[in-house]
């Protein structure tokens, strides 16, 4: 990405730019979960199984993933305003097309689109706001950034619902129409061109068996539960291919001049960390709210603007927690900031394993201000730290990697958690099932006797419901506690990273 290396544009002129930046990115972050309550509206439309459906989530941030490291190169090679407004309308057209897909072969294929074209908008957003801010106003402008980014997966459900509610599934993509209409129009009025250059190169090996190995994974952990894993041909070549690719890739790296991701990254102790942690929050953050729609519309039987209501003060946690973060940055150590927020975030996930089917509202709530004011937490600190040390004209590449780190560790964080929520499903089915015999004296007692008698063929389906909901919920718990559990598993990291001097960095 190329440098801005001028004056910093006057205050008011900075505020313009910072709607427009926040606009786009909020765009784009939105589509992340905004689809996840009308997920069974979409499944019934186009006739998709649980496994299929579970894709349109996949595909998007997939396609994110892989195109998210080659902004910093688009934006040397044609410049960053261009790109911007190119990934603006390209990303609003997909969004269109996903919303008058008719297939879930459609809504996939625009899907990926949309995350193709969309990819550049969270780095290179970045990137300006990094720019267009003096380093002592950079904690609030991070704060500002990671609000945008992470409010849209936070508020993604609660507008989602209301559009699937009030309108139609289709309204979730079609919202971004408005949207993107006023980005693309602020963008173009208020943000200067950088300079091009003509002779950058992309290292298209490298990209390439990058771009291999993140698709044929994830396609290996979405498909493998519903194949067999390796009973499956299928699943061996997605496997053997991405780990054919993942070499290429790392050889690759270690012995080319000009790798698609430079080593030189590496080389910063507090970068190289922070990339490692935001992959482990991708994980446990969007795969939470990736498991809490389906528990609250399945296992509670919340309508579903009420699921995407009860999951909004998520949001408010998030915003006001990274407010605060970006005020006492500087005052005191960013790692114990990071500290406080793994503590937060796990201990949600304790209270989490704790619930039952019949979880008060107020709980939920409750809980799920405290997990989104964990993130806010540690977003603000963690993107803080990783590019203050860094050289700037590696910025442009080390954003993209960094949120590459992020997308696909919520890629994979989903598609985890929905394996092992159907591999333990299955497994306390069976083992709560072999309870449920003729000779359990607590099925002779009435009212059980008349309404669950194992011995008709109503008591049995009855009794197999029950069963079913019981293996659902406790299947729940332990994806909770697995999230849990790697929370407190990276808060050894902290001790290995160094805190930078913010307050004596101050521009003169």
């Amino acid at each position: 990405m190329s440098e801005v290396t001028g004056p910093l544009p006057p205050s008011p002129l900075r505020v313009l730019i910072t709607l427009c930046v926040v606009l786009a990115v909020v765009m784009q972050a939105l589509d992340t979960t905004i689809a996840n309550v009308a997920l069974p509206y979409m499944q019934g439309s186009v006739s998709a199984s649980a496994d299929q459906i579970n894709w349109v989530l996949t595909s998007y941030i997939v396609a994110t993933a892989i195109m998210t490291p080659p902004s910093a190169f688009l934006a040397r090679r044609f410049g960053r305003k261009r790109v911007l407004l190119w990934s603006i309308f390209g990303f609003v057209l997909a969004s269109v097309l996903c919303g008058v897909a008719r297939s879930l072969e459609e809504i996939i294929l625009f899907r990926l689109l949309q995350g193709l074209a969309g990819a550049a908008l969270v780095p290179l957003s970045q990137g300006i706001l990094l720019d267009i801010y003096p380093l002592k106003d950079r904690g609030a402008a991070v704060a500002l950034f990671g609000v945008s980014v992470m409010v849209g997966p936070v508020l993604g459900p609660m507008l989602g619902g209301w559009l699937t509610e009030h309108l139609s599934w289709r309204w979730v993509f079609f919202i971004n129409l408005p949207i993107g209409l006023l980005a693309f129009i602020g963008m173009m009025r208020f943000i200067q061109e950088t300079p091009v250059d003509k002779t950058a190169r992309l290292d298209w090996l490298g990209f390439g068996s990058l771009s291999v190995a993140i698709l044929s994974f994830q396609l290996f952990l979405d498909r493998g539960e519903q194949l067999g894993w390796f009973d499956s041909g299928e699943i061996i070549l997605e496997a053997l291919v991405a780990a054919i690719a993942s070499y290429i890739f790392i050889v690759h790296t270690f012995t080319h001049d000009k790798p698609f991701i430079s080593l030189k990254l590496f080389k910063d102790r507090n970068y190289s960390v922070s990339v490692v942690f935001i992959f482990i929050i991708g994980i446990t953050y969007l795969a939470s709210l990736a498991l809490m729609t389906p528990y609250l519309q399945t296992l509670m039987g919340y309508p579903v603007l009420t699921a995407g209501l009860v999951m909004g003060p998520r949001g408010l946690g998030t915003m006001l927690s990274m407010f605060l973060a970006g005020k006492i940055m500087g005052k005191m150590d960013i790692r114990w900031i990071l500290f406080c927020g793994l503590a937060l975030s796990a201990w949600s996930m304790y209270m989490m394993t704790g619930w039952t089917p019949a979880v008060s509202i107020d709980t939920i709530i409750y809980v799920g201000f405290i997990q989104g004011a964990s993130l806010g937490l540690l977003f603000v600190p963690l993107t803080t730290i990783a590019f203050t040390t860094l050289p700037p004209q590696l910025r442009g590449e080390a954003t993209g990697l960094y949120n590459l780190s992020r997308n696909v560790g919520s890629s994979v964080g989903i598609s985890i958690v929905t394996v092992l929520l159907a591999q333990n499903t299955q497994i306390n089915h069976a083992e709560i099932g072999a309870y449920v015999t003729p000779f359990n004296h607590l099925l002779n007692v009435w009212p059980a006797s008349s309404q669950l008698n194992p011995a008709s063929a109503a008591g049995r389906a009855a009794l197999d419901s029950m069963v079913t909901v019981q293996a659902s919920w406790v299947a729940y718990l332990d994806d909770f506690k697995l999230l849990m559990l790697l929370s407190i598993a990276i808060m050894p990291l902290l001790l290995i990273f160094r805190t930078p001097k913010l307050q004596a960095s101050k521009p003169s």
